[in-house]
C-alpha cells in the first residue's frame, strides 16, 4: 500500500469515526451544536516572485495559482456575496510562508485556501545510439587491444500524471496548530464566549483544554472541507487523488489559525494537464469546483453546525 493511498484512507476512516461519534450519548456529546458564519476566506496563490515554483513547458506554478486564485475571487464575490475575500497576495510578489500565515491571521479569516500546481518526474529512458571504438595497449603483453564500446542516450519522456489532491495539515502538527491557535486567540473567541473567558490566564490548563478541542474541530472541517472540493473535482470529470494528510512542506496550514486546505489543481509537468490548468475552460471548470465545495460547506457550517468534543483528531 502506498503511502498515498495509506493517507486518503487514514483521512476516510477518521471521518467516518468522527460521524459515528456525533450519535453518542455522553455529555459532552449532548451539548448544543456550536453553528458559526463564514463571513471570510483567505486566498493564497501559491508561490510568487522569484519563487516560480514546478515548470511546465511554457508556464509557471506561481502564474498559473495566481490566475485561478483570482478568478475564485471573484466567482466568490459574485456567487457568494455575503463572504468577503482576502488575497495573500495579487500580483508577482514573494512571500515567506510565515509572512503569508501572518497575513491570513491578521485578516482573521474563517477558513484558508491554498492554491498550487502538482508535478512529477517524467519517465526515464535509455537506448543505444552505436559503438565508440577503443584501442588501448596491455601493459604486460604490450599487444594492442581494440574494443567496442556501447554508447547510450538518456532522455525523458514528460510525466502522464494527471489530477487533483487537496491537502490538510497531517495529525503529527496538531500541536502547531494549537499554538497558532493560542497565539490569535481573538481570532475563534467568538460574541458567545468572550464574556466567559474575559479573565482567562493563557496558561491556565482550562485553556489548553479549550485549545484542544478547537484544534480538533478545526482538523474535522478542514478533512471534511478537503474531501468536498475532491468530490465537486469528481464531478466535472477531472481524476481524484482523493484527499490526504501531509505533514512536510505545507507548513502554512498548521500556522493558520483557521481550518486550512491546500489545493492541487492539475499537473504542471503533463502537457495535457498544464494545457488544461493554463485555458480559461479548465480554469473556470475547477474554480467552479471549489466554488461549489464552498458553498456545501458554508451550508453545513451554518445550518448544522459541528458538536463540541465530537472530533478525533488524535487517532491516526
Amino acid at each position: 500500500m502506498t503511502r498515498k493511498i495509506f493517507g486518503a484512507i487514514t483521512l476516510l476512516l477518521f471521518v467516518a469515526i468522527s460521524i459515528l461519534s456525533f450519535k453518542e450519548k455522553d455529555p459532552i456529546q449532548t451539548q448544543p451544536q456550536q453553528k458559526q458564519k463564514l463571513r471570510k476566506i483567505v486566498i493564497d496563490a501559491g508561490h510568487g516572485g522569484a519563487d516560480h515554483g514546478a515548470p511546465g513547458r511554457y508556464s509557471k506554478e506561481k502564474d498559473v495559482s495566481l490566475a485561478v486564485a483570482l478568478l475564485l475571487q471573484k466567482n466568490i464575490e459574485k456567487e457568494i456575496p455575503d463572504v468577503e475575500v482576502y488575497m495573500t497576495r495579487t500580483t508577482d510578489i514573494y512571500d515567506s510562508p510565515i509572512k503569508k500565515a501572518d497575513k491570513a491571521n491578521a485578516a482573521k479569516g474563517d477558513l484558508f485556501i491554498s492554491i498550487h500546481c502538482n508535478s512529477a518526474n517524467g519517465t526515464r529512458h535509455r537506448k543505444l545510439v552505436g559503438y565508440k571504438t577503443v584501442t588501448t595497449k596491455n601493459k604486460k603483453t604490450k599487444k594492442t587491444i581494440t574494443k567496442k564500446i556501447p554508447q547510450y542516450q538518456t532522455y525523458y519522456s514528460p510525466s502522464t500524471a494527471k489530477g487533483t489532491e487537496t491537502f490538510i495539515w497531517a495529525i503529527g502538527k496538531t500541536s502547531q496548530k494549537t499554538n497558532a491557535l493560542k497565539n490569535n486567540e481573538d481570532l475563534y473567541i467568538d460574541s458567545t464566549t468572550a464574556n466567559e473567558l474575559k479573565d482567562f490566564n493563557p496558561d491556565d490548563p482550562e485553556m489548553d483544554i479549550i485549545l484542544s478541542l478547537k484544534t480538533k474541530q478545526y482538523f474535522d472541517r478542514s478533512a471534511r472541507f478537503a474531501m468536498t472540493i475532491e468530490e465537486e473535482f469528481t464531478k466535472t470529470g477531472r481524476p481524484s487523488r482523493q484527499a490526504q494528510q501531509r505533514g512536510k512542506g505545507i507548513w502554512v496550514l498548521q500556522a493558520v489559525a483557521m481550518p486550512a486546505v491546500l489545493i492541487e489543481i492539475g499537473f504542471i509537468s503533463n502537457p495535457e494537464e498544464e494545457d488544461y490548468i493554463n485555458s480559461k475552460e479548465g480554469q473556470n471548470e475547477i474554480v467552479g469546483a471549489i466554488t461549489k465545495a464552498i458553498k456545501r460547506y458554508k451550508y453545513t457550517l451554518e445550518t448544522t453546525g459541528i458538536k463540541q468534543g465530537s472530533m478525533s483528531a488524535e487517532k491516526k
